[in-house]
């Protein structure tokens, strides 16, 4: 540095133009973090429209009753095994709009099953906007009114209907509500018992490191299905399905907390040498403090990425207990009831329309894991 006549400073090292070049090549080295993010992100194709979709399934929880033709519990007796409809919009070489057509039902008595036929000369729009049975938006507000519906002295079953007439595809909205809602209940516990576990074994150590990891021990030793099993039989039958839901809930977090609550003990065991939490300690910050300011936010890349691989393991823990008749009972509705219905192979061989709830849990399972590697990978923006 040289001083100037005036008094101004001016620095007279020698000029790299390699050095200019490498701010330009490299623009991301003054980004922000959320930037780097962001953009390693979106190079992630799988993991940017997984996300999307969940955002997008998530927020339409709430509209389920709105965007359903039917109610979860509708039924329609002379429409019993109905098979899925399909939305036509031409008629003879004319588009007409969206239509379908009237079914008929014939008792086929040689194969013991009913038969549908359509009337292909009766063309019938659907309705838009329309008032159907009521139901309750976001839970609360009662309603009439749907995205669209069955015409009247018509059938709108876009994925056929079950054993007792009840429309497939409006279950399936319904069912989401529930088990997607219980993949995030069982992981704020599971975090909650993970977390405050696992950094305690790993910053105290001695004693209570031992015992906790005891704990764990003990716990993953325990065959996990049959444990599922008995935790969820000793549910009261007479619980209403609200009830069911939440134990189910909480009986997924407090089995899954162990293995998140060792990978946190890991990661602090090297976080408590390093020298900031050293000089935090000498300035005399409480162990809270340290633990939550200075050490959780260096883990929060892989507890993000943790979270998003576990929820899928909890919808499928709930849609097993449901399956197997142990979770989520009738009158409530989630995917694993709706295939509870679906555990006859002789069944799903002549309806196989009762299966499609298993199509929407692979989707969504898969989802889930490609942005859990989406957001591990983009967590760590430096790596190349």
């Amino acid at each position: 540095m040289s001083r100037l006549p005036d008094g101004r400073y001016v620095d007279d090292a020698p000029y790299h133009a390699d050095h200019e070049a490498s701010q330009i090549d490299n623009p991301d080295m003054d980004a922000p973090t959320r930037v780097l993010v962001w953009r390693r992100f979106k190079k992630h194709k799988l993991g940017l429209i997984s996300g999307i979709f969940l955002l997008l399934s998530y927020l339409l929880l709430p509209f389920v009753g709105f965007i359903a033709p039917y109610t979860a519990k509708e039924r329609d007796a002379e429409h019993l095994y109905a098979p899925p409809q399909f939305v036509s919009f031409m008629y003879e070489g004319e588009y007409i709009g969206p239509h379908v057509y009237k079914t008929t039902a014939t008792a086929d008595l040689e194969n013991f099953r009913w038969t549908y036929l359509e009337d292909k000369t009766q063309p019938v729009k659907l309705e838009f906007f329309c008032h159907a049975s009521e139901y309750r938006l976001f839970g609360l507000i009662k309603s009439t009114r749907h995205l669209f519906c069955a015409p009247d002295g018509a059938t709108l079953f876009l994925f056929g209907s079950d054993r007792l007439g009840r429309d497939v595809f409006s279950r399936i909205l319904y069912g989401a509500q529930l088990s997607l809602t219980v993949g995030l209940i069982g992981i704020c516990v599971s975090f909650f018992l993970g977390i405050g576990f696992g950094s305690l074994a790993g910053y105290f150590g001695g004693r209570t490191d031992w015992t906790i990891q005891r704990l764990i021990e003990i716990l993953r030793s325990l065959p996990e299905l049959p444990l599922w099993l008995a935790l969820s039989a000793a549910v009261p039958s007479h619980w209403g399905p609200v009830a069911v839901f939440f134990i189910i809930s909480i009986i997924l977090g407090l089995l899954d907390w162990p293995g998140l609550a060792r990978a946190v003990r890991a990661k602090f065991l090297s976080l408590r040498e390093e020298s900031y939490v050293r000089a935090a300690e000498m300035m005399g910050a409480k162990p809270s403090r340290i633990i939550g300011r200075h050490m959780l936010p260096n883990f929060s890349s892989h507890l993000i990425a943790s979270a998003m691989l576990s929820i899928p393991a909890m919808i499928l823990g709930e849609t097993a207990l449901s399956f197997l008749g142990l979770g989520l009972r009738a009158p409530a509705v989630s995917w694993g009831v709706m295939l509870n219905d679906a555990q006859n192979l002789a069944s799903i061989e002549i309806y196989p329309w009762t299966a499609i709830p298993m199509i929407a849990i692979i989707l969504v399972v898969l989802a889930f894991n490609f942005l859990g590697d989406g957001l591990r990978d983009s967590l760590d923006p430096y790596q190349k």
